[in-house]
């Protein structure tokens, strides 16, 4: 049995779910999961369903076959393999708190991707990154050659097929070229304090200020600094009585958390993109326990 997804993304209209659906049974496929998002304010339409082939018709057979509904609704359809592992770089600087949370997600089956390549412009991390069997690249990042070192940034994602690059803490910014080339490919993760508390110490600045929510945003990247499509967040509070030291590392708890649930929604086709926002359905049932791992 195999298991696939559909994506859908188009104008609302009347009949778009009963049809989808009719045309799946028709094909002998049973949907196990259905979510659906009407947007009055946008009129935009999305969906996304899981189901088994039982037939053994193939992806894309079915594809093709959905091609006349997908022209008549104007849709934009994605079908894709569930269990198939996206291609993905992870790219970090001199935080390792999130690159090692994700190598052993990675590690247990908690987070099924296929790692490609971890790309960094320090060498920090070699020694981790290698001893996981992961190719390892440093590439320098300086204000004379960052044309140069993007370049060769894309030749590794090109050279891999990349399907996603994953920034876990990496504290260059990407030009606008390459958030434009890779739009909806890129995630991001940074604290919430954005934007009460800029620059250095940002931890600091909030325990000065007696703060006590601690929060992270996992976004998609856009040629505006911190401020592309969010598709998680969370918080955790902090009191009175603890220090900068600990605000730090419940920070960077929440970060590795965050992070890995965004890439989880991800890689399962659950993230749309609506205009400066995302509509992101919820795992289903049968995925529970792993995502939440994840």
């Amino acid at each position: 049995m195999n298991n696939f997804a559909l994506r859908v993304q188009c104008k609302s209209t009347r009949g778009i779910v009963a049809e989808t659906s009719t045309f799946l049974t028709e094909q002998g496929c049973n949907i196990t999961d259905s979510s659906q998002f009407d947007d009055t304010d946008t009129g935009n339409f999305f969906m996304r369903n899981s189901f088994s082939s039982e037939e053994g018709v193939t992806l894309a057979e079915i594809e093709e076959r959905f091609a006349g509904i997908a022209a008549k609704y104007e849709m934009k359809a994605e079908f894709f393999d569930e269990t198939s592992k996206p291609k993905v770089i992870i790219m970090v600087s001199r935080f390792g708190h999130c690159l090692n949370d994700l190598l052993y997600r990675w590690q247990i089956g908690a987070l099924p991707i296929d790692i490609v390549a971890v790309i960094s412009n320090h060498m920090d991390y070699q020694k981790v990154v290698v001893n996981h069997d992961i190719p390892f690249h440093c590439i320098k990042v300086t204000k004379e050659n960052k044309p140069e070192a993007e370049a060769r940034i894309m030749q590794v994602v090109d050279d891999t097929g990349a399907d996603l690059i994953v920034l876990a803490r990496y504290m260059q910014i990407l030009s606008d070229q390459m958030c434009t080339q890779m739009s909806g490919k890129i995630i991001n993760i940074h604290h919430s304090f954005l934007p009460s508390f800029k620059g250095a110490n940002p931890y600091k600045q909030a325990f000065e200020r007696g703060v006590k929510l601690i929060g992270a945003t996992s976004h998609y990247v856009t040629a505006d600094l911190d401020e592309g499509p969010i598709i998680e967040q969370d918080i955790t509070r902090v009191t009175h009585a603890q220090s900068p030291a600990d605000y730090v590392s419940l920070g960077r708890d929440v970060e590795a958390q965050v992070l890995s649930r965004a890439i989880h929604a991800h890689i399962h086709g659950r993230v749309f993109l609506n205009g400066n926002k995302t509509v992101v359905f919820p795992a289903s049932p049968g995925s529970f326990a792993s995502e939440r791992m994840g």
